[in-house]
């Protein structure tokens, strides 16, 4: 029995779009996470990515929830954003923005409350259990405007 694989006409095309939107997506997303990056970096004390990169375990942790909690707020705002390419584009890029922003500013407040030396804190070679809830305090609120954001 010999049966034919026949494509639909217009699934070339189809697939070039799709491919075309994953690469946009995924250069929208890489901009935000630098961004998110260095937001977290320029209000952190301390150069964060030589702390991370000289594995000191604390700025690991809270750099590493940091960019996790980014990703949420980006995933999210590429998922609602219904399949339009431009407008998802825009949006996800807009959202993904202020998301970070806030998310950087809250973080930042959460700790001043807590009364925590975050410099201190992230220079350390020991691990800190406290730096275990900044990077709790960064993944939630991440979720909180990843919600907001839907």
């Amino acid at each position: 029995m010999i049966t034919n694989l026949a494509l639909d006409p217009g699934f070339g095309s189809s697939i070039g779009q799709g491919v075309g939107a994953i690469a946009l997506y995924a250069i929208i997303g890489l901009l935000l996470m630098v961004f998110g990056f260095y937001a977290i970096d320029w209000t952190t004390p301390g150069k964060l990515s030589t702390l991370v990169r000289d594995g000191h375990p604390n700025a690991v942790i809270v750099t590493a929830a940091g960019l996790v909690s980014m990703a949420l707020i980006i995933v999210v705002a590429i998922y609602s954003s219904g399949g339009k390419l431009a407008e998802g584009l825009l949006s996800a890029l807009i959202f993904g923005l202020v998301g970070i922003i806030v998310q950087v500013l809250a973080v930042r407040l959460l700790e001043w409350v807590t009364r925590l030396d975050i410099g201190a804190l992230i220079q350390s070679d020991r691990f800190a259990p406290a730096s275990a809830v900044v990077a709790a305090a960064h993944v939630a609120l991440g979720l909180v405007v990843a919600v907001a954001i839907s």
